[in-house]
């Protein structure tokens, strides 16, 4: 969203409300049910603007562990300092790209920055839950169902050998 800060940096106000919705990117095996909702406020105190948003998305998708479907939302809190075009150095943006938005002229665009932030947030394996075992490696079968009665303790095939030789070693 391209943000009018004019009002802003005038002096008429010293806040403007922001609210709307964001169109998400997508991610390989994530489902986005809407939009994510974007609200907050850029505030001037004494020529020190800060941009404060708090954003809501609503995903789906399957746990990285045992593919039980997954629904949740993810939050994000998002806060800048706001300075004017040509207040810094492009060295100082880029030492502190993750502290600064810049308004070029009296626009605001707070998407990229806004949409990076939630790629980066966005957690890289979903769990149906942080206690999630996962399925059994022989049958498959969720282990959060209970035991599926696969034996736990399997020899190694290139080592079975070994066991028939201590077997006879033991029988003489």
């Amino acid at each position: 969203m391209v943000i009018d800060a004019g009002p802003l940096l005038r002096g008429e106000v010293n806040r403007l409300d922001i609210d709307y919705m964001l169109s998400a990117e997508p991610l390989d095996g994530i489902f986005f049910d809407s939009d994510a909702h974007v609200s907050g406020v850029i505030t001037d105190n004494a020529g020190y603007m800060r941009l404060s948003l708090k954003v809501n998305l609503k995903y789906r998708g399957e746990c990285a562990r045992c593919l039980a479907p997954v629904n949740g939302v993810f939050s994000l809190a998002f806060e800048r300092t706001v300075v004017t075009e040509g207040t810094l150095t492009d060295e100082q943006l880029d030492e502190g790209f993750d502290e600064y938005v810049v308004i070029k002229g009296i626009y605001l665009d707070v998407d990229e920055p806004l949409r990076e932030e939630l790629l980066l947030g966005f957690p890289n394996k979903l769990l149906c839950s942080d206690d999630c075992q996962g399925l059994c490696p022989k049958c498959g079968k969720p282990l959060k169902d209970g035991d599926c009665g696969c034996p736990k303790k399997e020899i190694d095939p290139r080592l079975a050998i070994l066991k028939t030789y201590f077997d006879k070693k033991e029988e003489k």
